[in-house]
């Protein structure tokens, strides 16, 4: 097992990309998984899933983008636990399915995405970092995107915008928290096959694989399992980096 007796909180796990994070923290090892989302019906699935398979997991309800409910999961894991050591900050969201062009962007819109994409990473760093620090060290793994390097279609400047600062901060805090023995990276998938994916039309998903040398969208597993190598001493030299789960998109 590659994730020995650790803790994790994995927000955004109540489908998708989290869910499988979760799932595969739990069967390498990771002694609590805890599930955080605002869809309460999907990350009690999350957990139960867990525990069938022999792991133990629990389910907090909380919205990233409000400081006292992320302060309130990071008081419940460690009174419960008494660490955190991983940290997936997965949380996010498109903000509406068809996302209009710029000048058609409702401003509530806007902050609703930059709520949850970038402040949400902001507050589950800055309440989990100082039980980290605490324990000497930890790892902190954004969920960012290929769109936060390269914008890859019109009509989606809230998003990406918000994934690219997501990927600077990620650098940023790897650079301060160094010091601390806090690693801090960041995984940029392409085009997933999760529920968020839904929104798109079959046209749109076609033409997104045709751009993929690989032919396929990623699989919720792919990233997943870059998750499980920057959580793990397999990469213990790596903070500030982005992984790009892309199947050569990017190339």
């Amino acid at each position: 097992m590659r994730l020995p007796n650790k803790v994790a909180i994995v927000t955004g796990a109540s489908s998708g990309i989290g869910r499988n994070i979760a799932y595969l923290f739990a069967k390498e090892g990771v002694k609590i998984v805890v599930v955080a989302n605002i869809n309460v019906v999907g990350g009690e699935e999350t957990v139960a899933a867990i525990k069938v398979n022999g792991g133990e997991a629990i389910f907090v309800k909380a919205d990233v983008s409000i400081a006292s409910e992320v302060e309130h999961l990071v008081k419940v894991t460690k009174d419960k636990f008494g660490k955190i050591d991983i940290l997936v900050n997965n949380a996010g969201t498109f903000g509406s399915s068809k996302e209009p062009f710029l000048e058609n962007i409702d401003e509530s819109v806007w902050d609703m995405v930059y709520s949850v994409n970038v402040k949400g990473v902001f507050l589950t760093t800055k309440y989990v970092v100082p039980e980290m620090k605490k324990e000497g060290g930890g790892v902190i793994i954004n969920i960012a995107s290929i769109g936060g390097i390269r914008p890859v279609a019109p009509r989606n400047v809230a998003y990406v915008s918000s994934k690219g600062a997501v990927i600077t901060l990620t650098k940023a805090l790897a650079i301060e928290l160094a010091p601390d023995n806090i690693r801090v990276n960041c995984i940029n998938p392409t085009l997933t096959e999760t529920p968020m994916a839904a929104v798109f039309s079959e046209e749109k998903r076609k033409a997104a694989i045709n751009k993929i040398p690989l032919g396929r969208m990623a699989k919720p597993e792919d990233v997943a399992y870059a998750a499980l190598y920057l959580a793990s001493e397999e990469s213990s030299m790596l903070t500030g980096a982005s992984i790009n789960v892309d199947g050569g998109e990017l190339i």
